[in-house]
């Protein structure tokens, strides 16, 4: 972990949101500018340099380069563009232009026939521009997000099989991009649980992610801070760790994608490493005694998600406390070790919908 630190970065969705925010105020008080201070979802303060602000009085266009930091993936140094038209419609209306994908399939949580901007970033964008128009004669907008070249970066992504044709997505959670440099990552998951030893823990609970966590924090509120441990992709690093550490218990809590690949025994889960066994979510679908016209629609579905969507829909929820439990059997075999692993899956929303406690 010692040496340089790495370098931020900004996702689409932040890029995206600050340039429709510049394209607002430019044509609200007919100014052109260079550049924009813009409210990322996480909150935090950041102020853009604009590549290109041009008006002409009915519309305006504000584009900003998107700079990945010192973790660059195929959309680094692109130009998200906003075209933006105010109205008094009482509406923001986002609409996909050149190189941002429209989305053709479903399991991904975004409307079928529209623009591939993910929630997160459509909500930034929104609240973005509102906030230029309060106080404004205009109660509306149209906002067009372009990315000049974004169908041949969106060769390098999985998109395409996702159903996600014509261009990239628009995504962001937090609005920064964090540097991914596996050794460190790795080091950092080890500590973590050496730390929660430290503290007298016998529990870890395992997260792949921030929202994750904040889910399983909502699970299991009598455990100390320093047992619930981020370990991103690298669930089998935590559980190595939390054997030689002499834990006695591990809590493995998740949402269907991530749990999906632990499920058929990939214990590093990074979507470009992997991707969702439907095979193995049919099988475990059949043992259960689902029909098998819902067993070949799991096998053919599209991402994860959207499996989850068609077992709600046939009320087959049964199934997932069956997954949890083929979760903790490879979790434990990973392990190597007397480790009790128990796994909880989680919605969207961090609603519990299985579970398998060891």
């Amino acid at each position: 972990m010692a040496g340089k630190e790495l370098r931020e970065g900004f996702t689409t969705g932040a890029c995206s949101a600050a340039a429709a925010k510049a394209a607002v105020r430019v044509l609200v008080t007919n100014q052109l500018l260079s550049e924009i201070e813009t409210t990322l979802p996480n909150k935090r303060k950041v102020i853009f340099q604009l590549h290109r602000c041009e008006s002409n009085g009915e519309a305006a266009v504000c584009s900003i380069i998107k700079d990945a930091g010192d973790d660059p993936d195929c959309t680094h140094g692109a130009e998200l563009v906003a075209e933006v038209r105010l109205n008094d419609g009482n509406e923001i209306v986002l609409i996909g232009g050149e190189g941002v994908a429209t989305v053709t399939k479903p399991g991904l949580g975004l409307t079928i026939g529209g623009p591939a901007i993910n929630p997160v970033p459509r909500k930034n964008i929104t609240e973005m521009v509102l906030e230029e128009l309060n106080g404004s004669k205009y109660t509306g907008a149209e906002v067009r997000i372009s990315v000049p070249g974004g169908l041949e970066m969106a060769k390098k992504t999985m998109n395409e099989r996702l159903g996600l044709v014509g261009g990239i997505s628009i995504l962001g959670t937090t609005g920064i991009v964090k540097p991914y440099s596996t050794a460190a990552y790795k080091a950092s998951v080890i500590q973590a649980v050496s730390v929660a030893k430290e503290l007298g823990a016998d529990t870890v609970v395992l997260t792949t992610g921030g929202k994750s966590e904040k889910f399983a924090m909502d699970l299991f509120p009598d455990l100390e801070p320093a047992s619930f441990i981020q370990v991103g992709d690298f669930i089998g690093t935590g559980l190595k760790s939390a054997a030689k550490e002499g834990m006695r218990f591990v809590v493995v809590v998740g949402m269907i994608g991530k749990l999906s690949k632990m499920a058929d025994g990939v214990m590093m889960t990074h979507r470009a490493g992997s991707s969702v066994n439907t095979e193995l979510l049919a099988e475990i679908a059949r043992t259960e005694g689902v029909p098998e016209a819902v067993c070949t629609e799991t096998k053919t579905a599209n991402t994860a998600r959207h499996v989850l969507e068609l077992w709600k829909e046939t009320g087959h929820m049964n199934v997932l406390s069956v997954l949890c439990k083929r979760v903790s059997e490879n979790c434990t075999k990973h392990a190597g070790a007397d480790l009790k692993v128990s796994c909880h899956l989680v919605d969207f929303d961090g609603i519990p919908l299985g579970q398998y406690v060891a």
